[in-house]
């Protein structure tokens, strides 16, 4: 069996990082750039993690609702980006954990999905648009691979695949957000039926692995989101992604040993994607654009207008990653700050014949 080709390769491809709503926000100001250039209407794939599948369940829930003039979207704000910046000043891990341990019937993944149910208003994976592909990835704690959650199907290729499923995009973005150990897992049932072979799975047929999928953040296995879209022509990458730091003591309590090294196999995951991105990319000679919170604006060769504060740009990638509230002075430096960057990766390196803006978006909140 040959698994189906549903995507134009030679189009281009959006990867929007994990980071919970810090990323959520910095992608905000990612995609009115893209927006504004023109080019958010041209990708083939969205594919997003985490905080990223937060701002990319909003993107492809109002779609339909989208009003496309002269290659840009004229309602972006109203149908996506306020929605979000009002979703991002509530409390939604720690609500999601305490409801989760006492309502009955309830798991901690079942109140976050009603809370992103709230914010699509209902929207099904099935109901999304053919293009671009929306794919929301999270990671199988069992199987410890990628679970692709897409219109067409979903899939882990040590299992199989679920052509066309049938779910809620609440439900596929709380199981690509679903931070472990606190919001996860999210569990979802499924039928033998609805289960197809592919090559070299596995796990096929073996109900312990299909009658229920538990799943966790897609960061577990790709905090960048690049897996589903590495060999399309052009890849843009948003990445709020936390850069790894320095400890100038070890500590010997056992819990944060293991969370530090959580990080550092976080932090190699991410640098042999980033490295593996721009090798290919540039052996192929293929176009890839990559605005990171923590990168310096002087490593990119578009021209700039519009300077920044080292200082506040810097505090930004040190910012928490919880799902809880960011005010109005946090939202705004986060948005201006993903819109620079992306900005200056777009006309470095894809459409390196615009002008430089002069404005910041967010104007009250400069950098």
């Amino acid at each position: 069996m040959v698994v189906s080709e549903t995507a134009d390769r030679s189009k281009p491809a959006l990867a929007l990082s994990g980071g919970g709503f810090r990323a959520t926000l910095y992608h905000v100001g990612a995609l009115r750039r893209l927006n504004e250039l023109g080019y958010l209407a041209q990708f083939e794939r969205i594919s997003s993690v985490s905080g990223g599948s937060i701002a990319s369940g909003m993107l492809a829930a109002a779609w339909p609702r989208l009003t496309l003039a002269e290659g840009r979207f004229s309602n972006l704000d109203i149908e996506v980006f306020e929605p979000l910046r009002a979703f991002c000043r509530r409390d939604i891990d720690i609500k999601a954990a305490g409801w989760g341990a006492i309502l009955p019937g309830k798991s901690i993944g079942d109140i976050l999905a009603d809370f992103y149910d709230d914010l699509f208003s209902g929207a099904r994976v099935e109901n999304l648009p053919d293009k671009p592909q929306f794919v929301f990835n999270a990671t199988n704690l069992q199987t410890g691979r990628l679970v692709r959650i897409q219109k067409v199907r979903l899939s882990d290729y040590t299992i199989g695949e679920v052509p066309n499923p049938k779910l809620k995009v609440a439900t596929a973005v709380a199981a690509s957000s679903a931070f472990p150990p606190v919001l996860s897992p999210v569990t979802i049932g499924f039928a033998p039926s609805d289960w197809k072979d592919l090559p070299g799975t596995t796990h096929f047929g073996d109900p312990q692995f299909t009658k229920e999928l538990h799943l966790t953040d897609g960061g577990a296995y790709d905090n960048l989101g690049l897996q589903t879209i590495e060999n399309f022509a052009t890849i843009v990458v948003s990445d709020a992604g936390a850069p790894f730091s320095v400890a100038e003591e070890a500590s010997s309590l056992w819990s944060k040993q293991t969370m530090r090294a959580l990080d550092i196999a976080t932090d190699q995951s991410r640098g042999l994607r980033k490295r593996l991105l721009h090798v290919e990319c540039e052996a192929q000679g293929r176009k890839y654009a990559y605005a990171g919170i923590d990168s310096d604006p002087r490593d990119y060769t578009a021209p700039r207008v519009l300077e920044t504060n080292p200082a506040l740009a810097g505090a930004l990638s040190r910012m928490r990653t919880r799902l809880n509230p960011f005010s109005d002075e946090e939202q705004g430096r986060l948005i201006n700050w993903g819109w620079y960057m992306m900005d200056l990766a777009m006309r470095s390196f894809v459409k390196s014949g615009e002008p430089a803006p002069e404005t910041w978006p967010v104007p009250e909140w400069p950098l």
